[in-house]
C-alpha cells in the first residue's frame, strides 16, 4: 500500500465541525525521496524504498553512500520499502503529505515506549492473587503458581512471567487523518500512536 516514513512531534487535541473534541497526533510526514525502485524481474519483487531524515557523510558508509549518489540524494537516516504503490514512481521521486486527504484511514506503526524489567501485573495484565486477609504478606502482585509439584514438576515453555516490557513493532489500525498542513509537512491522525516524541513511524494508507 502507499505509505510514506515520518516522526511522531506528540500529541495535540481540536474540535471538529460538530465541535466534538478530538485528541490527536502531530506526525511530520515527510517529505521521503525514492531511494531505489525494485521489479520482478530484477529484485524478484515489485517495492519502492523511501529515505527520510538526513545523515552526515561522517556517519555512512561507503556503500550506502554509493547506494545514494545513484538515487541523486543525500544520505538517509531512515529506509523503509513499501510494496503496491498506487503510481509510478522513478529514483529521485519526492513523496511528501499531499499522499494523503483529510478523513483518509491510515495505520500507524512504529516502536512501543520500553517500560524497563516489569512485574506479571503490568506486564500481562494479570489480576494479583487476591486480598489481604489469612495471614498473606505482600503477594497481591505475584505471578501465583507456575508449574504443579506433581505434573509437570517444571515451568511449561511460554509462560507468562516478568520480564523487559515494551521496545517492540506495534501498529495502530484504521487511524483517521483529521488535518493536514502541506506548507509544514504535518499530518494529524486521531488517537494516538506508538512511540515515543521524535520516533520514527510508518503511516500506510
Amino acid at each position: 500500500m502507499s505509505g510514506i516514513i515520518g516522526k511522531k512531534i506528540g500529541m495535540t487535541s481540536l474540535h471538529n465541525a460538530g465541535g466534538i473534541y478530538v485528541p490527536c497526533t502531530v506526525i511530520e510526514a515527510g517529505p521521503c525521496i525514492v531511494t531505489q525502485v525494485k521489479t520482478v524481474e530484477k529484485d524478484g519483487y515489485g517495492a519502492v524504498q523511501l529515505g527520510f531524515g538526513e545523515r552526515t557523510a561522517k556517519h555512512t558508509n561507503s556503500s550506502a553512500e554509493g547506494h545514494f549518489k545513484k538515487a541523486s540524494t543525500t544520505p538517509k537516516t531512515k529506509l523503509v520499502e513499501f510494496r503496491g504503490f498506487e503510481k509510478e514512481l522513478k529514483s529521485g521521486d519526492k513523496i511528501d503529505v499531499s499522499l494523503f486527504n483529510e478523513g483518509d484511514i491510515v495505520d500507524v506503526s512504529g516502536v512501543s515506549k520500553g517500560k524497563g524489567f516489569q512485574g506479571v501485573v503490568k506486564r500481562w495484565h494479570f489480576a494479583g492473587v487476591g486480598s489481604r486477609t489469612h495471614g498473606q504478606h505482600d503477594r497481591q502482585r505475584a505471578p501465583g503458581s507456575a508449574g504443579a509439584s506433581s505434573f509437570p514438576s517444571r515451568t511449561w515453555p511460554g509462560k507468562k512471567q516478568a520480564g523487559r516490557d515494551g521496545g517492540k513493532n506495534a501498529t495502530s489500525q484504521n487511524l483517521e487523518v483529521v488535518k493536514i498542513f502541506p506548507e509544514k509537512n504535518l499530518l494529524l491522525v486521531k488517537g494516538s500512536v506508538p512511540g515515543a516524541n521524535g520516533c520514527y513511524v510508518i503511516v500506510e494508507k
